[in-house]
């Protein structure tokens, strides 16, 4: 009898039938004064804002004209990743897009007055049970403030109103009613569980940096909480007037749970002060969250994260903001337009083209004391996943899917499936480009076929190799030019190298720019065969114009076909993207000149040849 028990025991642990681990939120967050609580344990966090976790603003490949998408599965998953390795608990995300007149087929999620876009709400049912998965909470804002992605101004724009009468005016407040009762109600159609009853969501914010009034923010709060009882509310008003002081009422608003500011200062010094302002209005009452945080040096933020870790009436802190990987490879750039020319959303864990704005450095501090909030030390970080090489059409175009925490990634060829296989290349990143290829093979011979593979790495080791992608025929070399300096030039006269004010030009970090006069000429050890130039220019104009040579010695034009639409301006200044085609050329040329006639910036040549 007694071997039979030892035999039993050794069979349970053998086949796994100690306690599993449990996933998912066990409470609802509470608050205990200005304590935000978890069960009975004091929940504080410094994680991070994604203002596109449930909608993309940033899909600026060279030939969309349009930036706005809903994420994939695999965005929001490597998102949620992201903040659970810096350590962060929480994500707050910007807002409910509402339909711009201005952009009428932008993908959105409110269309009217009551009118809501299934599969909108679809990525947020997925979002939240991703979250619950997870186990990152979610402050999940109703209402923008500004028109950038739609908001209050949209909901006054629908009955032709102004947005100063959307604070007042009973229908503009009643249409918006019809938004919180939509949300709040809706069945998660991927969990069953309406969101009112969701665990993962930390919060519901009123809005966006809202310029409300407290009769507003009074009206709306009791709205809620007639409608969701399990979930704190946080006022979401931005007093740009005062600095950014917290309406005094909301803290003895018993539907108000939570208060909230965002720090963008030009002075560390000053912003310490203004904390401070905040926590002798809010006086203990009321747990206190700085929402967003961001555009400083890593000293001074390290300053301010001492002194919320320090100081036990605040809650938490959001910094502004952070980026996930692409589903077509690389991550989602956006600059900050507020953010002194220098700034841009951050990608983790942190690169060499982040260097002007420490991003490296940044995002380790920011991990250190997420994890110093709580008293603990930070984890070694772990071994990447295995990344997902993507489709390869030619031997110059090669991208994957990135993994969370990858540092660089290391690329092997082979020439057959089973190999032997062989590194072409050592810690490529994936955050160097902006919307386009991330490896061009240039030892590939021609005539030849590839088997291709990707690992991803980082200071804690190697992830396993990605799938296989070949046979790759070699039926063509690309020179291709990324305009990070002038050295890939076979010649030039009058050009200048361009960096800064990047939103205008799809991102692009690195340019060239030419006026009328100026010239370019490249060459190719071999015969061109098609030619793309990736251009920005202002006028409706064709500003570049293209000749081919043999030997560099005399030129001819070549047909060449202009592509996009005169898309500029909008929100951001933009300029004109035009691509540049110069296709299926027969006769053997190695010499292509592109001479300016107007002010052009160009910001990725590819050539193809044989």
């Amino acid at each position: 009898m007694k071997k039979t028990l030892i035999l039993i025991a050794i069979t349970m642990i053998s086949f796994g039938c100690s306690k599993p681990e449990k996933k998912g939120f066990e409470n609802f967050i509470t608050k205990e004064g200005y304590k935000l609580m978890d069960g009975d344990k004091e929940y504080r966090f410094i994680s991070m804002n994604i203002p596109n976790l449930n909608y993309i603003e940033d899909e600026l490949s060279f030939s969309t004209n349009n930036p706005y998408r809903y994420p994939d599965e695999f965005e929001i998953r490597d998102a949620f990743e992201t903040v659970k390795q810096m350590g962060g608990k929480v994500i707050r995300i910007y807002t409910l897009p509402v339909k711009r007149e201005d952009e009428p087929d932008n993908p959105t999620f409110i269309t009217g007055p009551g009118e809501f876009v299934e599969e909108a709400f679809a990525v947020n049912d997925l979002m939240l049970k991703i979250a619950n998965e997870m186990e990152i909470r979610i402050i999940f804002s109703l209402l923008n403030n500004w028109k950038w992605m739609g908001g209050a101004p949209q909901y006054a724009a629908f009955r032709g109103k102004t947005f100063e009468e959307f604070w007042e005016d009973e229908q503009l407040i009643n249409d918006f009613k019809k938004t919180i009762e939509y949300t709040l109600n809706r069945t998660n159609t991927l969990t069953g569980v309406k969101y009112k009853d969701d665990k993962s969501i930390l919060c519901w914010e009123t809005g966006n940096e809202l310029m409300s009034p407290y009769s507003w923010v009074k009206e709306i709060a009791g709205y809620i909480k007639e409608i969701d009882t399990n979930h704190l509310l946080m006022d979401g008003f931005y007093a740009i007037d005062n600095y950014r002081y917290v309406h005094k009422e909301s803290v003895e608003d018993p539907n108000v749970d939570i208060l909230s500011s965002h720090h963008y200062e030009q002075d560390p010094f000053q912003q310490i002060e203004n904390i401070k302002a905040n926590l002798d209005i809010i006086q203990g009452k009321k747990p206190y969250i700085l929402g967003e945080l961001g555009f400083e040096s890593t000293s001074a933020h390290e300053r301010v994260y001492d002194y919320i870790i320090s100081n036990k009436e605040i809650a938490g802190t959001l910094n502004w903001s952070i980026r996930s990987h692409r589903r077509e490879g690389g991550f989602y750039w956006h600059s900050e337009p507020v953010g002194h020319g220098l700034y841009k959303a951050y990608h983790w864990p942190g690169f060499a083209s982040g260097h002007n704005y420490d991003e490296k450095g940044l995002l380790e501090l920011m991990r250190n004391k997420a994890y110093e909030i709580d008293s603990l030390t930070p984890p070694e970080l772990p071994k990447p996943k295995v990344p997902k090489l993507l489709p390869i059409e030619n031997v110059y175009e090669i991208s994957w899917q990135g993994s969370v925490g990858a540092s660089g990634y290391n690329i092997e060829r082979a020439e057959k499936e089973s190999g032997p296989w062989k590194q072409i290349a050592y810690n490529i990143s994936d955050a160097d480009v902006q919307y386009t290829s991330l490896y061009n093979d240039k030892t590939a011979e021609l005539g030849k076929s590839y088997f291709y593979r990707v690992e991803a790495q980082n200071a804690s080791g190697k992830s396993p190799k990605s799938n296989v992608i070949g046979p790759v025929s070699v039926s063509a070399k690309a020179l291709i030019d990324e305009m990070g300096n002038l050295m890939t030039l076979y010649s030039y006269k009058n050009l200048t190298v361009e960096k800064g004010e990047d939103r205008k030009f799809k991102e692009d970090t690195e340019r060239i720019q030419g006026e009328a006069d100026s010239e370019i000429i490249y060459y190719v050890p071999g015969s061109i065969k098609d030619i793309n130039i990736f251009a920005f220019e202002t006028s409706s104009n064709t500003g570049l114009e293209l000749s081919v040579s043999e030997h560099g010695e005399e030129f001819l034009p070549i047909s060449t076909s202009v592509l996009g639409e005169n898309k500029g301006e909008g929100d951001y200044g933009y300029w004109n993207a035009k691509l540049y085609k110069g296709n299926h050329l027969e006769n053997k040329v190695s010499f292509l000149k592109i001479g300016f006639k107007e002010q052009v910036q160009i910001g990725r040549v590819l050539i193809s040849y044989q």
